[in-house]
């Protein structure tokens, strides 16, 4: 579980409703269930417009996805490579069928049994960055999503502090319905703007941020076994494929 998220949450609320009751306002006047359904049940229905029901439904799975924290095997995959490299120059290619069970990352056992089966390295590297390009195509309907319901939220939080006011002009001669009006009037555009601003638009960069970091490796996958099928020296790959890691992985590396 990525704690991240829930830290940045906690923070922005924290200091939102710290704010609001620092200078003397109540927590439960921000609770307008009207306000609710008019800002965020208004913008999921704009959203869903916007996509195919088959997009909608990957790219919510995707921004589901997100709460979990994705496991990093920049180190060990690198590890994987110079083990293969070493076993092919020593044994040949086909020694590295009974490795095959190892790999359990589709991408990468696709491109083992694609070099096993000894496919020119061209046409090895063009169908591995295919499905890298295709899977990065893919990848970017969770953030879309993101961004539209975060585009349209602050405008339905416009939309209910109108419908707010527009009531409470219906009723000048009820003075209880007015300030239940402008509550839900100016509620409706905090929710907005904190939908947005809190939850959409950063669950749309994380997973932008995320799609990078899988296209990284998968890019160091394949120069990896572009690598292995050259014969180049495992050290050698070693040292090139470390330039794919993350800074933080890079931490990790043993000192020499």
């Amino acid at each position: 579980m990525d704690i991240m998220i829930f830290l940045g949450v906690l923070l922005s609320l924290g200091g939102v409703l710290g704010g609001q009751a620092i200078e003397g306002g109540k927590i439960s006047s921000l609770i307008q269930p009207t306000a609710f359904l008019i800002v965020y049940f208004g913008a999921l229905g704009a959203t869903v417009v916007q996509f195919s029901l088959a997009q909608f439904k990957y790219g919510v799975g995707l921004v589901l996805g997100v709460l979990k924290q994705p496991p990093d095997h920049g180190i060990e995959y690198i590890n994987k490579i110079v083990e293969y490299g070493t076993i092919v120059r020593k044994e040949g290619i086909l020694a590295m069928e009974k490795k095959m069970t190892e790999v359990h990352d589709p991408f990468f056992k696709k491109g083992l049994q694609l070099l096993l089966d000894g496919t020119e390295p061209r046409i090895l590297r063009e169908m591995l960055e295919t499905d890298v390009m295709m899977h990065e195509e893919y990848s970017e309907v969770g953030p879309k999503i993101c961004d539209a319901y975060g585009g349209y939220l602050p405008t339905f939080g416009i939309i209910g502090a109108v419908l707010g006011l527009i009531s409470v002009m219906q009723h000048l001669d009820d003075p209880e319905s007015i300030g239940s009006g402008i509550a839900v009037a100016f509620v409706a555009t905090v929710y907005g703007l904190i939908g947005a601003n809190l939850v959409c638009l950063p669950l749309g960069n994380k997973l932008k941020m995320r799609a990078k970091e899988h296209g990284a490796v998968c890019f160091m996958i394949i120069e990896g076994l572009m690598s292995i099928a050259a014969g180049e020296n495992p050290r050698l790959t070693k040292e090139k494929l470390e330039g794919f890691l993350t800074p933080a992985n890079k931490a990790k590396l043993p000192k020499e």
